[in-house]
């Protein structure tokens, strides 16, 4: 953006970052970058936001926290760096770049920090102990797969078992059975037909005497 006042026609604010997320007591860096041909004097200012809705400007202060660096770039663009070594939950808040040169001053677009605090481990596992949980779970997920597999497996085994014993109870039976038996049988049947219903009269007869007048 080439910024149109009185003394800054020859400016030319780049793009900043909107937005830089950074942990609780980690590092972060915001940077300002422009072109122009006049070595102007920056300063970092820090726009805060109030609970009635205001903004209040504050100069940051430079320290071994934070610390501003300046690096030209090429095409003439000049970027300053704000390095923050470890960010706090009071550094969040929209940062800009104030230019003053004699007794002219711009500020850039600025970059919104934001500082959170990162989620903490509710159970403080070692690695040992977590590759036991992961291969417990991996041994209940395979028997999981595996034992509705088996079970039909095991059905249709035992229904074959009960149809082989069946088989052998039926050839146990006619195992059992003689065939010269059953032949004798069938033959002192026929016998008895054969002899006729007066074979027992006759016999009867032999034995009796009758008397005589």
């Amino acid at each position: 953006m080439v910024v149109a006042n009185a003394g800054f026609e020859d400016l030319k604010l780049e793009a900043d970052k909107p937005l830089v997320r950074a942990a609780l007591f980690h590092e972060a860096t915001i940077r300002c970058c422009y072109r122009w041909n006049k070595s102007p004097h920056v300063t970092w200012i820090m726009n805060i936001h109030t609970t009635n809705g205001t903004t209040m400007l504050s100069l940051v202060n430079l320290s071994n926290n934070l610390m501003n660096k300046t690096t030209e770039l090429t095409d003439g663009v000049t970027c300053h760096l704000l390095f923050f070594k470890r960010v706090r939950l009071n550094y969040t808040g929209l940062y800009q770049c104030k230019l003053n040169y004699n007794s002219l001053h711009i500020f850039t677009h600025g970059t919104f920090l934001q500082v959170y605090k990162p989620l903490q481990k509710t159970l403080n596992l070692s690695e040992s102990v977590k590759n036991s949980i992961i291969t417990a779970e991996g041994v209940l997920l395979l028997m999981c797969v595996l034992i509705p597999g088996t079970m039909p497996l095991c059905k249709s085994k035992r229904l074959n078992e009960l149809e082989r014993k069946k088989g052998r109870e039926e050839e146990n039976i006619y195992e059992g059975l003689n065939q010269d038996d059953c032949n004798s049988a069938y033959h002192q049947i026929q016998r008895t037909n054969q002899q006729g219903p007066y074979q027992d009269v006759a016999n009867c007869g032999e034995d009796i005497q009758l008397e005589k007048p």
